[in-house]
């Protein structure tokens, strides 16, 4: 059995329990979050809710994060249990995020240190990392080749190419079995959801996957929610 270093154990249990103390005080709006077992503050399991206004509105998405005995020094892992098609989620449900990888220098990996993971980055910027790449996916070193293909088949043809938006629904379709297996109320207003942050203004932000033109100048709010009431004619299927 390999032998952890007490000191790396009492600092990573004291960050941890300071984490989830302060996300239940102040939570991400649209996530919930739960020890798997009391007893193991290592492995925390995620409720995600589809933000209104995208794709996945409506959606109960389950999460698995993974700490390592020398967090915050090493970043966690964070898998799906619920089944997702998106070009940065591998089969079996990881994320790969730049977030969650080590600060080494792979000039391959077309990420900067700097976008990696270092011990200031938390819980809460994780959450709010994967909640914008559910909606801004990147296509430059795929997870799901297949599913990246199709998402710029979409993005391109203006989302006349329905096929990525089609997949998505029916999983979100599948999901509220779950939610109510769970007893679970999914938010499916923009109120519900934000439930504690002020409503944005209606020039803040946009929502980000109906914004088939990726503006670069736009900025995704300052972590209020961020996903503005849009009746921008898109309709869903």
């Amino acid at each position: 059995m390999a032998h952890h270093d007490p000191s790396h154990v009492a600092s990573s249990q004291k960050a941890l329990m300071l984490e989830m103390k302060s996300l239940q005080e102040e939570p991400v709006e649209g996530f919930k979050i739960t020890l798997v077992d009391e007893a193991d503050l290592y492995i925390w399991e995620v409720a995600i809710f589809g933000p209104p206004n995208t794709h996945y509105e409506g959606g109960y998405f389950k999460a698995r994060i993974k700490f390592p005995i020398d967090y915050p020094y090493s970043p966690p892992a964070f898998r799906f249990l619920t089944k997702m098609w998106h070009p940065n989620i591998y089969e079996n449900g990881d994320v790969c995020i730049s977030i969650l990888h080590p600060p080494v220098d792979d000039p391959q990996s077309g990420e900067l240190p700097s976008e990696r993971w270092n011990p200031t980055q938390n819980v809460r910027t994780i959450l709010l990392s994967v909640i914008s790449l559910l909606n801004e996916p990147n296509t430059f070193s795929p997870a799901n080749v297949d599913a990246s293909v199709m998402y710029r088949k979409w993005r391109d043809s203006k989302g006349k190419d329905r096929e990525y938006v089609e997949i998505i629904r029916k999983q979100v379709l599948a999901t509220k079995a779950e939610a109510e297996r769970d007893g679970v109320k999914v938010p499916t207003t923009l109120a519900e959801y934000c439930v504690r942050t002020r409503a944005p203004a209606p020039d803040e932000g946009s929502d980000l996957f109906y914004d088939y033109y990726y503006d670069d100048d736009m900025e995704a709010g300052d972590g209020d929610c961020c996903y503005d009431e849009d009746d921008s004619g898109n309709e869903e299927s």
